[in-house]
């Protein structure tokens, strides 16, 4: 006979005042007793009841955004904002993650790191993360941001950055970018450092064609490529080149399907693993060639070519 599990009681829920976002599985901040997830996290979740499917369009290098939130482990850029920075806001950074998972950070120079891997509240990411800047720019030098329910009303990244500014992303080797070099970090950075450190796939972005990235793993390399193509016209357009036997990148190389990452498709390749960035560099250049001559065809499908598709429609899977 299987033991009751000890009744625990319940505190007292709170029922004024803002209610903290945490984990999912964790305590709800409110006193109630369950999960986050199954009280107070349940509002936050629907602070924006509408799914935005494709949260970066309009931005300045969407595939790019798409990237860093969902392949970079470890990269920066300075964001440009459509009425300037504020006083005492020397630069404003995006970064994939920041330490302890902080969705931003204002530093004591006053500088500001947004961080677009972090978890959110609503159905919308660009307006969890124009929230998120918000808060940080009127935030206390040398302070993280805190996450937070979103207004249904808030402002999105489009209506804050300059869509004209250029979206080059750097991608770095480690998180080192955390810590200012003029700066000392705590203990808590520092072990959080070196476990982001010790978990980071080496990616490097290829230079020839745009959100295209290399990245080493132990038992293959892959490149994956954030492309901005209708879907159904994309997935025709690899299914020729596929069928023709002229989707991979070299002898040794596979293209071996694709994901769907907040409203656009991202191919997969396999590659040899002593196959690297500067390797792929020409390859994926030529490939970009075939594509936009198969992407400019619309003759239908051969079977074989219809076979193509089926495969590689089979084998895609959604991150979000």
């Amino acid at each position: 006979m299987a033991k009751k599990r000890p009744q625990t009681k319940a505190k007292p829920q709170v029922t004024d005042g803002e209610i903290p976002v945490v984990g999912a599985r964790e305590p709800c901040p409110c006193g109630s007793g369950r999960r986050y997830k199954a009280c107070h996290g349940r509002v936050a979740a629907h602070a924006v009841t509408e799914l935005v499917q494709r949260p970066f369009e309009g931005l300045a290098g969407e595939c790019d955004w798409v990237a860093l939130r969902e392949l970079v482990p470890a990269a920066t850029l300075p964001l440009v904002l459509k009425d300037g920075l504020p006083d005492g806001v020397p630069s404003v950074t995006l970064a994939t993650v920041l330490p302890m998972a902080w969705p931003a950070l204002r530093r004591d120079d006053g500088s500001v790191l947004l961080a677009v891997q972090n978890d959110t509240s609503s159905g919308d990411l660009s307006r969890d993360l124009a929230d998120t800047l918000q808060r940080a720019l009127a935030a206390e030098p040398g302070s993280p941001v805190p996450a937070q329910r979103v207004s249904a009303d808030g402002p999105r990244l489009q209506d804050l950055l300059d869509p004209e500014a250029s979206f080059e992303p750097q991608v770095h080797s480690g998180f080192e970018f955390w810590i200012p070099e003029s700066a000392e970090s705590t203990p808590e950075v520092t072990a959080s450092l070196e476990r982001a450190n010790a978990a980071a796939i080496p990616t490097v972005k290829l230079t020839g064609v745009d959100a295209a990235y290399w990245c080493e793993t132990p038992e293959k390399n892959h490149l994956r490529w954030v492309m901005p193509h209708a879907e159904e016209k994309l997935l025709d357009a690899l299914a020729r080149l596929h069928a023709a036997g002229t989707s991979s990148l070299g002898e040794g190389t596979r293209l071996v399907g694709s994901f769907r990452a907040h409203g656009l498709m991202v191919p997969v390749w396999d590659l040899p693993t002593g196959m690297g960035a500067q390797d792929c560099e020409k390859p994926a250049a030529e490939f970009a060639e075939r594509l936009a001559s198969a992407l400019s065809s619309d003759a239908p499908l051969s079977p074989e070519e219809r076979r193509a598709r089926g495969g590689l429609t089979n084998r895609q899977v959604t991150l979000s």
